[in-house]
């Protein structure tokens, strides 16, 4: 995990660098800040540091990291042994794993009581239906197509939000139709789309464990997410 903030700093640093340059020869800055692009640069790498850092949750002795990054810089020899280091860093870095499985621990126990709150509630709601999986669905449009199996491949436009309304994924505001095979997404979705005929729009309510489960996906699905997707079947591709 820890390891993780190499790779991120550097980019976002590179980034920062570019946008003060700009920055600078846009406007004149005040004789009490740094002037030149080099103080600038050198500050805004380690504004980026500390963010990320501040991120992965990682408690800091700032005087012990500002003298490893002097010595790394200088090149002088460093004030602990490879083994130090190493030892050093496991515990820290185990540290930082507990952490961070107490959080999701946290976030998982939150959405699960949130997303059967609200299916229980959804499912009383006037032309939600629900079926044996537990999937709850509402016809927005009645296509009169053919319906696809579990291995067609499908062109589709869709919406995918959070309980709360926030967007985490839509074929709808990139402008452009996804396909793909029906057996190879959330099990919500190859249920929901053998149901659904060509021409038909859908709301979905996928409870958690139709979607992405206790592992949830990504920065903006976290564990236990029930998700809700507006869904329009285009065509059956083959």
């Amino acid at each position: 995990m820890f390891r993780s903030v190499v790779p991120a700093w550097s980019l976002v640093a590179l980034l920062a660098v570019s946008q003060v340059a700009l920055a600078q020869q846009a406007a004149p800055v005040p004789s009490n800040q740094m002037k030149t692009v080099k103080e600038q640069a050198s500050y805004a790498i380690g504004l980026n540091i500390g963010s990320d850092l501040k991120s992965e949750a990682a408690e800091l002795d700032v005087e012990a990291l500002v003298r490893g990054l002097k010595d790394s810089l200088a090149g002088a020899k460093p004030a602990l042994s490879e083994e130090q280091i190493q030892a050093a860093m496991k515990v820290f870095v185990g540290e930082l794993q507990a952490k961070a499985a107490e959080k999701a621990k946290g976030a998982a126990d939150k959405n699960a009581k949130e997303g059967a709150a609200f299916l229980a509630a959804n499912k009383t709601k006037q032309g939600v239906k629900t079926t044996a999986s537990g999937l709850q669905y509402q016809v927005l449009k009645a296509g009169t197509g053919a319906s696809p199996k579990a291995t067609s491949t499908v062109k589709t436009h869709y919406h995918g939000t959070l309980i709360d309304g926030t967007v985490f994924d839509s074929s709808v505001d990139r402008g452009e139709p996804a396909q793909f095979p029906v057996n190879r997404v959330i099990p919500g979705w190859t249920e929901a789309l053998q149901m659904m005929k060509v021409g038909d729009k859908w709301r979905l309510f996928l409870p958690s464990e139709l979607a992405y489960g206790e592992r949830g996906a990504g920065d903006d699905i976290g564990p236990n997410s029930v998700l809700v997707f507006e869904v329009e079947l285009i065509d059956i591709v083959q």
